[in-house]
């Protein structure tokens, strides 16, 4: 095995104190509060969009709803974005999409999510689809017995089984270089 360290491979001992000196060096006071949570992505103030994005994310990773991420929050969150399985980042989008947290997506929900991102790769994306027809092809291709709401499992096995609702519905975000230069952690 040597210095290669798979993806799924769990951190030893030493690769949490690393991240636990960089984590306290970024958050003194122990908690990760949503201003330093965009200022360590880089979002800036003016895009309505990504924050708004950013702030999605950082209250999924919010398990415990007090408006700040402890070590144990930030450390399953980086676990999840850097080492978590297909299934288990399927189910952390789920949870991101379902705003109101009843266990099912409807179509505003969905729309919403994807109007965000929409927006945040209009100026790369070549997509030719409005957020309301990427919506409404995925209830078309996922919603199995046409309730208009996705449960999970619909949801897990719908992205699964077709590449472009899976590229719609996987919300990866993209930092794995930031947290290897910033926590030492090995993707």
């Amino acid at each position: 095995m040597g210095q290669e360290k798979s993806r799924n491979e769990e951190m030893d001992l030493a690769q949490v104190q690393e991240l636990c000196i960089s984590f306290m060096k970024e958050c003194p006071s122990g908690a990760l509060h949503l201003h330093e949570f965009k200022r360590i992505f880089g979002v800036p103030s003016s895009s309505a969009e990504e924050s708004l994005y950013i702030e999605t994310i950082f209250h999924s990773f919010d398990t415990n709803n007090d408006n700040a991420l402890d070590f144990l929050e930030y450390v399953a969150a980086l676990n999840l974005i850097l080492r978590g399985n297909l299934e288990d980042r399927l189910k952390w989008s789920f949870k991101m999409y379902d705003k109101d947290g009843n266990g099912k997506l409807d179509r505003h929900e969905v729309k919403r999510l994807i109007r965000i991102i929409h927006k945040i790769n209009s100026q790369t994306s070549n997509m030719n689809m409005t957020p309301t027809q990427i919506c409404d092809r995925i209830f078309e291709l996922v919603d199995q017995n046409q309730d208009g709401q996705l449960t999970l499992s619909e949801f897990l096995e719908g992205a699964q089984k077709d590449e472009w609702v899976m590229k719609q519905l996987k919300l990866d975000i993209n930092v794995t270089d930031w947290v290897v230069q910033n926590c030492g952690m090995l993707p």
